[in-house]
């Protein structure tokens, strides 16, 4: 298995691509820390899928834009679960808005949860990885960090930041045998697509498929099996990069018209 004896903690786990990642990585052989902010029985079934495949599962809950709640997650971890070897940045937030009716509070908890969390969960995490001697740092990203969607200012370029930060953690790590890569997964078939594209999600839909070479969303755990190759020995040369999981998405955008 590939990530045999491996402890990692996916935050966002308890529904959607994290749910996914974290089910993939069970079935890798992995030991896993499922984080939830409002889905105790969401959280509490992913945690049992992951029991089910005979690993370990620890539900911790956590508003992650508010340092003591993450650090007493962090603690917990500690106490109860150990040090950790795979750690995946995958929770977000947004108001999906226009610029000019951005509140204050609209910014700050975008960039708290995606941005402050991550750097202080590196923080955690780091000495943690160096006990276990090394381990893999795996951050989330989204296709509007790099081209521009209706109403998407505030996730996007809070995921332009995001890969920023990737890189500087790959290169401030890698002496402590840490990677850090992200991962950008185009258009994936989850909730939160539905949700951003609310009433025309169905024409969304259909402009990004016809938009992709390969015709269709991606699934969530077609992102998950990026997530274990970079969790796995076999990517242990790869760091600082940004991984696309789109189909061939980005081959072809110049734009969407279903909005």
């Amino acid at each position: 298995m590939l990530l045999e004896g491996k402890r990692a903690f996916i935050t966002g786990s308890s529904r959607g691509i994290g749910r996914a990642i974290a089910i993939q990585m069970a079935k890798h052989g992995a030991d896993v820390v499922v984080h939830y902010r409002r889905q105790p029985e969401e959280a509490e079934a992913t945690a049992q899928a992951i029991r089910d495949l005979g690993r370990r599962a620890m539900v911790v809950k956590a508003e992650l834009e508010i340092q003591d709640e993450l650090n007493q997650a962090f603690d917990q971890i500690e106490r109860e679960f150990g040090d950790l070897d795979i750690f995946v940045a995958n929770a977000a937030a947004s108001a999906f808005k226009p610029i000019e009716q951005l509140k204050d509070y609209h910014l700050d908890r975008t960039y708290r949860v995606v941005i402050h969390s991550t750097v202080f969960a590196a923080q955690r995490v780091i000495p943690m990885m160096e006990r276990r001697g090394g381990g893999r740092i795996i951050t989330m990203s989204s296709m509007g960090s790099t081209f521009t969607l209706p109403n998407y200012a505030t996730l996007g370029t809070a995921k332009a930041a995001l890969e920023a930060l990737t890189r500087y953690l790959a290169r401030e790590t890698a002496p402590k045998n840490i990677t850090v890569n992200a991962i950008n997964p185009g258009v994936v078939d989850t909730e939160s697509a539905r949700f951003y594209g609310a009433d025309h999600y169905d024409a969304y839909r259909r402009d990004v498929e016809a938009h992709t070479p390969l015709g269709r969303l991606a699934s969530p755990e077609e992102v998950a099996d990026v997530a274990v190759f970079l969790a796995s020995d076999l990517s242990r040369f790869v760091t600082g990069q940004v991984i696309w999981v789109d189909g061939g998405l980005t081959l072809l955008t110049g734009g969407f018209e279903s909005f």
